[in-house]
């Protein structure tokens, strides 16, 4: 069986409001190091150089060899562009051709990822503030999406990212609008939960103290590989 090649879309479009430190969310520092024998063993790991929440959880993506798309905003746009290529980088204006503020939301931005990667045989979307999430959680939906037109990972009975969809959803997924994202798509079709033994489908940054959380768990996550 031939199986599909899903592209991933991830979400970097947001504002981060609940987020009150300095700078967007997406671009803050993962490092905690601070003594000498910790930062040779950074300076030598796979992921050193990775050491934002947006590069972290792109760099996850890019491990699965599947396609990444990566949605965002004018003002990550260069971060964004020292990640993918060019043409893998989907920036949403800020004004309409009226000049008109833009259409705003994960709605909004799952369209539009999924409308410029149409010719995809499904779509994986994760959001960019989940640097923990592995690599093989998120091969792990897209096999599921061989059987079913939703899949989802999930963590000790909880819901997480990311969520897939078969290309046979693409009309409904370009019709998003707003916050609401895609709820009412895993609702109205056979959904399949994908169980890992990942807390990184869960735990994203939203505020300060999910951030000092989740460098505690990236230093880890860094130092694990390294030694394996």
């Amino acid at each position: 069986m031939t199986h599909r090649r899903p592209a991933v879309i991830v979400l970097a479009a947001g504002r981060g409001m609940r987020f009150t430190g300095q700078g967007h969310k997406l671009v803050q520092s993962l490092d905690v190091a601070e003594d000498p024998a910790t930062n040779r063993a950074l300076s030598e790991a796979p992921l050193a150089r990775v050491d934002t929440v947006l590069a972290r959880t792109v760099s996850h993506a890019l491990e699965t060899g599947l396609r990444v798309l990566v949605v965002t905003q004018a003002a990550l746009a260069a971060s964004v562009q020292d990640l993918v290529p060019a043409r893998d980088v989907l920036v949403l204006p800020e004004l309409d051709s009226r000049g008109r503020p833009s259409p705003v939301g994960m709605g909004h931005s799952i369209a539009a990822g999924v409308s410029a990667a149409g010719d995809a045989e499904g779509w994986l979307i994760l959001p960019a503030d989940m640097p923990l999430l592995r690599a093989s959680s998120i091969l792990a939906v897209a096999e599921a999406l061989q059987q079913f037109p939703v899949a989802y990972a999930q963590h000790r009975g909880h819901q997480g990212h990311p969520v897939g969809f078969s290309a046979e959803l693409f009309s409904e997924l370009v019709d998003l609008k707003g916050d609401e994202g895609a709820r009412r798509i895993v609702a109205r079709y056979p959904s399949q939960a994908v169980d890992l033994d990942d807390p990184g489908v869960l735990l994203d940054v939203d505020t300060v103290e999910d951030l000092e959380r989740v460098k505690v768990q990236a230093l880890a996550q860094v130092l694990a590989r390294n030694r394996a």
